[in-house]
């Protein structure tokens, strides 16, 4: 997805635009049109005035610490593609250790996709159909415009649409009671 981040900060005691930039992306080759970009984070307590600091590109995780925030735009390509005769799910667990530090470990290998962090999640589809299946079994379809709050919930993404969907998640990082 080609867009654009910016960064309203202030200067001079002025709002001014810090940044205006193309968003990140971070497209996988072992996956072929899957797009998890990690957009902007903010540490346990932001403060105001910002001070200039991309908390999410200086982290050495994905994931945010309790009290702080991630924001990702994902492009999910159809599930189909992992059926593909030559993807390699050795490269794709490399790449997703590689590129998701911190989130690619809370990956069930026994069960393909499914996950759990300590994280509050407000996750809106942008474009397409997705599903999103919990440990019950239990799928709920989601297409444009739908919004999913989860506290910590174990689940899995599935796309078995033929076309790409595209969410924003926004994580803000939570303590197990």
């Amino acid at each position: 997805m080609n867009s654009r981040r910016i960064i309203a900060a202030h200067k001079n005691g002025r709002s001014v635009v810090a940044e205006d930039a193309s968003a990140p992306t971070n497209l996988f080759d072992s996956v072929p049109g899957f797009d998890p970009a990690v957009i902007w984070g903010t540490p346990p307590t932001p403060t105001i005035p910002w001070d200039g600091v991309d908390v999410a590109k200086a982290a050495s995780t994905v994931m945010p610490q309790v009290g702080g925030t991630r924001l990702f735009v994902v492009t999910f390509p159809p599930d189909s593609v992992m059926a593909e005769p030559t993807f390699d799910p050795e490269a794709a667990g490399a790449e997703y250790m590689q590129r998701l530090p911190g989130l690619a470990e809370l990956f069930e290998p026994d069960c393909p996709g499914m996950h759990t962090s300590d994280t509050i999640d407000y996750d809106i589809v942008l474009d397409g159909k997705i599903s999103v299946e919990f440990d019950d079994g239990a799928t709920v379809d989601l297409s444009k415009g739908d919004i999913l709050v989860q506290y910590g919930t174990r689940h899995a993404w599935r796309n078995v649409s033929s076309e790409p969907a595209t969410m924003i998640f926004v994580l803000i990082g939570a303590s197990r009671g």
